[in-house]
């Protein structure tokens, strides 16, 4: 089996996920509206993406802005618009959702879940503003399909939860651990040793394939940079 780091870059249309593909990603997460830190993109333009490139895409699903599901009606509009984006070729999902009390929204999180049965998803950087991220892994441990945590191990990002991902890393036998550690949120170059030295395995950047902004497309040879650093 390979140890080839995975590295996940965030796209946006279907230019950003060709450049990102050339420089070296092995996956893309599709988002729209990072003013609003990434919203569920239409099936259109997931279908444009799909179309060109053969790489594996998760898609969002969130609707607006935060980490709270939004009550009942926002989860049935999420739920019917998993079910386009499944209809149009999707097959692995972002999400993730907390109640008032930054407890895991088990209500919501199974309902998409089960809308998105047999495919394969992140649970996103909602814990890192959680009240306990270890209780919401154990909360979660036997949601079908949840494979990765997407962290920086804090909400003020991986600065400061480089302590708490390393911690977690090492715990990645032990039951809610088991999903793949992919560290994103401030994540720079400086910090892939530790990380890497530690077997963390999934890598996820937006900003930094940007230099020029997030008004700019991803650039190959940013990517390219990461590619190189996880590879050497």
């Amino acid at each position: 089996m390979s140890n080839r780091a995975l590295l996940e870059v965030i796209a946006l249309d279907a230019e950003d996920a060709v450049a990102a593909q050339a420089g070296g990603a092995d996956r893309l997460e599709l988002v729209t509206d990072m003013a609003a830190d990434g919203l569920t993109p239409s099936a259109e333009t997931f279908a444009r993406i799909r179309a060109a490139v053969d790489i594996p895409l998760r898609v969002m699903l969130r609707r607006t802005d935060g980490f709270a599901a939004g009550g009942q009606a926002a989860v049935d509009a999420l739920v019917r618009t998993a079910g386009e984006l499944r209809e149009a070729g999707a097959d692995e999902f972002v999400l993730g959702f907390l109640d008032e009390q930054g407890l895991p929204d088990l209500a919501a999180v199974e309902r998409l879940a089960a809308a998105v049965e047999g495919c394969r998803w992140t649970f996103h950087r909602a814990i890192d503003h959680a009240a306990d991220r270890g209780a919401l892994r154990k909360q979660l441990a036997d949601v079908p399909g949840l494979d990765t945590y997407l962290t920086a191990g804090s909400a003020a990002g991986v600065d400061d939860g480089l302590p708490t991902l390393l911690s977690e890393a090492a715990h990645r036998s032990e039951p809610g651990y088991e999903p793949m550690l992919l560290v994103g949120g401030g994540l720079r170059l400086d910090h892939l040793p530790a990380l890497r030295a530690a077997g963390v395995e999934g890598f996820h950047i937006g900003g930094a394939a940007r230099p020029a902004g997030w008004d700019a497309p991803v650039s190959p040879g940013a990517v390219r940079e990461w590619r190189v650093a996880l590879d050497t």
